[in-house]
């Protein structure tokens, strides 16, 4: 299997998007069966308290000085390209932002589940695609049961910080591998790509990655030389002169 890890912040639209262009790459890559992607964390939402939750606008505004009409040709160029790819809703401006680190655990507690993959998928589609809050504890509860986690487990799980830990080592790990911010893409722990590429792009860098790390193999019109598990074969040409 050729291994694609994907860090992201849940919050982040260009992760959510990034993620929904790895999946169609993959589909249309022609070893995709052969594919097996891994969401990892990277929070950013440290600058927020936990339990302090504000709108989008506000965040932008305070934390970068948008607001207005260029907010609003911001956010919507990023909708307008998720609804062109098959994401819609995808609302990014009517949103809220918080603090993650809590969802993250969620998250790894998930994956620890066997369930990353649907985890992430859920969570994002929550977030973007209905603008529902996954910041509180009864929140990500509810999530976790609608992708069949133990409702009292994942409370207990969350409540200890079980995962805390992980949480903080997988952002480190990513920082380790080059990341200075999300969407960050490592194909089999070598090659990395930054940002949410379009889908050509990733697609591009999974042949690439494929034919360099799978030799090819000619096939010739003659019989050839060769061993195998029952023995050596001669070949036809030469089986009269053995």
């Amino acid at each position: 299997m050729m291994r694609v890890e994907i860090w992201s912040e849940i919050t982040c639209p260009w992760c959510g998007l990034g993620s929904h262009r790895v999946d169609r790459a993959v589909r249309r890559f022609e070893h995709g069966d052969e594919v097996d992607v891994t969401h990892r964390s990277f929070p950013l939402s440290d600058r927020y308290p936990v339990g302090s939750i504000v709108s989008v606008r506000e965040a932008t505004l305070r934390n970068y000085g948008l607001a207005g009409a260029r907010l609003e040709a911001t956010t919507g160029k990023i909708e307008a390209m998720a609804e062109q790819e098959g994401l819609s809703p995808y609302r990014v401006l009517d949103n809220q932002v918080g603090n993650t680190r809590l969802a993250h655990e969620f998250l790894a507690h998930a994956s620890a589940e066997g369930k990353n993959r649907l985890a992430w998928d859920t969570i994002f589609r929550a977030y973007f695609g209905a603008a529902r809050p996954i910041f509180g504890l009864d929140e990500l509860l509810d999530l976790g049961e609608e992708i069949g986690l133990e409702r009292e487990e994942t409370r207990r799980v969350l409540t200890e910080g079980r995962f805390r830990q992980q949480v903080q080592d997988e952002l480190e790990l990513g920082q380790h591998l080059g990341a200075t911010g999300a969407p960050f893409i490592v194909v089999e722990g070598r090659y990395a790509v930054a940002g949410a590429q379009d889908t050509d792009t990733v697609l591009g860098i999974l042949r690439q990655v494929w034919h360099a790390t799978h030799p090819t193999v000619v096939i010739t019109e003659s019989d050839a030389a060769i061993c195998g598990p029952d023995g050596c074969a001669v070949p036809a040409g030469h089986a009269a002169h053995a």
